[in-house]
């Protein structure tokens, strides 16, 4: 009976100990995967699951001006949103523009549905842009791209994503270049991608995002 007894907390002891090793060397994988996120320097290096699930390099936006924005279907902005992006694609596709929506539930369960029915609300909507599979962009399943987009372009009260319609313009060279918040309608976008002088004096852009605007018109 001892034997057994002395069996039975010998195993739960190993058991412990293994439960806590996973934990750390989780939490080790969780901060390397930050780390490495942070610390790249342009889209390209990410890859991200498109509508259907099927894996897509980011690589495939080289050279392209892109506007990466995490959607959802049942927030106050979504009409809006959907309608001005697809307005903004329909302008620009055609010289190099193009749009990335990361659906997410994070914000008030707005994002409820599946893939499927994601692609049908936007089908619906004639939305013809690059529609990816459900991600989180807060906390510690942050899909990488959020998490380097993020800290590359820091929001008020911190870098977090605030709500829905989070809005990243990326340069030619892969590079984020300026953040817009949910509040911030897409039309905001059009404005400045239809400028052609005075970008720093206005909208503070450096001298490369000047000359990508420039060069996508």
């Amino acid at each position: 009976m001892n034997f057994k007894r002395s069996y039975v907390y010998h195993f739960i002891s190993l058991l412990v100990v293994a439960l806590i090793a996973l934990y750390f060397h989780s939490s080790k994988s969780v901060h390397k995967n930050r780390a490495d996120a942070e610390n790249a320097s342009t889209i390209y290096e990410f890859t991200a699951n498109d509508i259907d699930g099927k894996p897509v390099s980011l690589e495939k936006y080289r050279g392209h001006v892109a506007i990466i924005v995490n959607v959802a279907c049942e927030c106050g902005f979504t009409y809006s949103n959907y309608q001005q992006l697809n307005a903004l694609y329909d302008k620009y596709e055609h010289k190099g523009l193009r749009i990335l929506a990361f659906p997410c539930n994070q914000f008030g369960g707005q994002e409820p549905g599946t893939e499927s029915e994601i692609k049908q609300f936007m089908r619906e909507r004639g939305v013809r842009f690059d529609a990816f599979s459900k991600i989180e962009v807060n906390g510690e399943n942050a899909h990488p791209l959020f998490v380097f987009l993020k800290h590359k372009l820091g929001g008020t009260l911190g870098s977090f994503i605030k709500w829905n319609f989070t809005k990243f313009l990326v340069n030619r060279e892969g590079v984020p270049v300026k953040r817009f918040g949910p509040q911030d309608e897409p039309l905001v976008i059009n404005y400045l991608l239809s400028l052609t002088v005075n970008f720093n004096t206005c909208f503070c852009f450096s001298q490369s995002m000047e000359e990508d605007i420039k060069k996508l018109l």
